[in-house]
């Protein structure tokens, strides 16, 4: 039985949301980002679930069957520090993470506590790829590949 996303996209007020996020730097730097995936994407951003902020959106099926849509490029201002979603996943980016500052990494996630440290024009180029590949379709035709 197929189950349902649990971050999915929804109506709620992107300006109001960052009217809650207290912490100084993550209240700032959660403009520029907004800033700078729109300039990337085109898209206006969206909210999916209660605190990623999205823009644009592709479809993913992993070799399991599972399947369903997300967004194509992203963020979200946590406590710790700002999540960049790369949904083609951080390996495909080393180059340019190693020219981008201060950051850690997980699988798809881009950990950033102080953007005024970090080199946005690295991040951006970092975001523009990342998008281009999700909805271009190669991030899925990679996961059916994998699936043969």
């Amino acid at each position: 039985m197929a189950t349902e996303a649990k971050t999915r996209p929804h109506d709620g007020d992107v300006d109001a949301f960052l009217a809650t996020v207290t912490h100084t730097v993550r209240r700032r730097d959660a403009d520029t980002l907004v800033a700078l995936m729109q300039r990337v994407t085109g898209e206006p951003p969206v909210m999916w679930g209660p605190s990623i902020i999205g823009f644009g959106h592709y479809h993913y099926e992993y070799a399991s069957g599972r399947q369903g849509d997300a967004g194509a490029a992203g963020f979200s201002p946590r406590k710790a520090a700002s999540t960049v979603y790369l949904p083609d996943g951080t390996g495909a980016h080393e180059d340019l993470l190693a020219r981008l500052g201060p950051h850690t990494t997980g699988l798809v996630c881009v950990y950033l506590k102080d953007l005024q440290t970090n080199d946005l024009d690295v991040l951006e180029e970092i975001v523009r790829r990342s998008y281009a590949a999700v909805t271009a379709g190669t991030f899925t035709q990679r996961a059916r590949e994998s699936s043969s």
